[in-house]
């Protein structure tokens, strides 16, 4: 049950602290809980509404976000000075509320790129994918030597070239968990359907060979391979590379966009740079959004392990059985273990840019996050970049760093990202197109030509979480048909992916 006015809002009836809806003053009174602000509190932020004793719960959204570090007095202003995570104990619940629900009766369509492998894309690229970091710079100056001839002026249905280059391939074990999740994720991304076409390009000699990629696979009118000392240097393997982009595009330009069901639209959900607000208005309307793409038969995908700890019992619920509850319990403890080995903690997260913006403790962030999901039952749990094979809602493992997060779930299949945040990121990710939201008006003002949709205005003007849930759910559509992002007309995607290096640089 919301309560609130224009200063400042309790988001459920068991919480003992409301948000600030905007930079309140020392002596300001909030009227509706009969509250006088003992300091300042800037918006965003918390502000206790019942005295809290030391040791006691902090409670947000009717969960524990944190305990008192010290006592806090009505009025005073919540957050790192006296609160923290404290003890992290959850009752998991095992699939106790999973249900499905209701399909949608009139199901919709859009206008993609029909693959022949079945799946659709939302963009129709070609691209020059890297076996390792040595390749980088070839695959650019290919990328580059196209450009100067004006390559795709005889290739109209083509949205671009993709160099898709990286930091790691080599100076690793060629066996165990890094090898495999830098392998699943160059073959997620040649197998993407926002890619028309794929160039891979290796050096020869590193540790993640070419020929392990392809896995004895013949060239084919969408798929070729080459490596730099095999063809004779860095001018050789240019122009060999020119000449295999123009078969690749030829093949890839053939695709045109014809209607195909939303149930082809793959959803890689986000947040990065979250505020205060991100668990009131961007991330909740995502989730409704979410809802509406599982009920026409559509896929998202809601991933930063890291960033859903301390709310995993909203997920384990959820799960279709207790097995898929279990299997991201499972990442749950693989995390503590990594964080635990690595020197760090859990609670390392929230960032300094998210506690400006109001958040104290992971497991506040976290539960703010979590809303990006909506109700939907949780189908099944993924590791980083492997293929998702389920429709529904479904998890895949990754770090909270969001480059790295996306490139996990663009590798997996995703075909559009949507991305929330209250501080103002800017990127993009192609092949897939980057939907950015807005938590807060004024950022959304502030940042106008990198936001694509204020959700600001569920505070500022009364928008209800389902017309703003539903207005997201027609941009997907719009632009999985083609709509341009705002990150697509600024150019960004060429620096994001990040593939997630695990283990030994040697």
């Amino acid at each position: 049950m919301i309560i609130g006015s224009k200063q400042s809002i309790r988001l459920h009836a068991h919480d003992n602290v409301a948000i600030a809806l905007s930079d309140l003053s020392q002596g300001s009174n909030l009227t509706e809980f009969d509250v006088t602000l003992l300091g300042y509190v800037p918006r965003g932020h918390k502000v206790a509404i019942k005295e809290i004793a030391k040791g006691d719960n902090v409670v947000r959204y009717g969960q524990v976000i944190g305990q008192a570090t010290q006592a806090i007095a009505i009025g005073e202003h919540v957050h790192v000075q006296n609160m923290g995570m404290g003890a992290h104990l959850q009752d998991y619940a095992f699939s106790k509320s999973s249900e499905p629900l209701p399909p949608i009766s009139s199901p919709r369509t859009f206008n993609g790129f029909h693959r022949e492998n079945g799946k659709v894309g939302t963009r129709n690229y070609v691209g020059i994918l890297t076996s390792v970091n040595c390749a980088g710079s070839v695959a650019r100056f290919i990328e580059e030597a196209a450009n100067k001839s004006d390559f795709l002026k005889d290739y109209s249905n083509i949205d671009g070239i993709v160099p898709i280059v990286h930091s790691t391939g080599c100076g690793m074990s060629s066996q165990g968990e890094g090898y495999q999740t830098l392998h699943r994720t160059l073959m997620g991304y040649a197998n993407n359907p926002n890619f028309g076409g794929i160039l891979l390009v290796g050096l020869g000699c590193e540790v993640l060979q070419v020929s392990s990629l392809v896995d004895r696979q013949e060239p084919s009118a969408a798929f070729r391979y080459m490596s730099i000392q095999s063809e004779g240097g860095t001018r050789k393997t240019v122009e060999k590379g020119l000449q295999e982009l123009h078969a690749l595009a030829s093949e890839a330009n053939k695709a045109t966009r014809k209607p195909a069901p939303v149930s082809q639209i793959m959803v890689g959900m986000q947040c990065g740079g979250s505020d205060g607000y991100s668990g009131i208005t961007a991330n909740p309307a995502l989730g409704y959004a979410s809802d509406l793409l599982v009920r026409h038969g559509g896929t998202t995908i809601l991933s930063e392990t890291s960033e859903v700890y301390g709310a995993e019992h909203l997920l384990t619920c959820r799960a279709v059985s207790e097995d898929v509850g279990k299997k991201l319990i499972d990442r749950i403890h693989w995390w503590e273990d990594y964080c635990a080995r690595n020197g760090g903690e859990m609670d390392n997260n929230p960032s300094p840019g998210n506690k400006n913006g109001g958040l104290t403790t992971i497991l506040e962030k976290s539960l703010g996050a979590v809303a990006k999901s909506g109700n939907s039952p949780l189908m099944d749990v993924y590791q980083f970049g492997e293929t998702i094979d389920k429709k529904g809602f479904v998890f895949m493992d990754s770090p909270g760093f969001d480059p790295c997060s996306v490139t996990g779930q663009v590798a997996s299949g995703a075909n559009i990202i949507i991305f929330t945040t209250g501080r103002g990121s800017v990127s993009g990710y192609k092949p897939t197109p980057c939907i950015k939201l807005a938590t807060n008006t004024e950022m959304y003002h502030r940042l106008q030509e990198d936001m694509d949709l204020n959700c600001g205005d569920i505070v500022t003007s009364g928008i209800s979480i389902e017309e703003k849930g539903s207005e997201l759910f027609e941009l997907i559509i719009r632009i999985a048909s083609g709509e341009e992002t705002k990150s697509e007309a600024l150019g960004y995607g060429g620096v994001e992916f990040v593939p997630w290096q695990i283990g030994a640089v040697m």
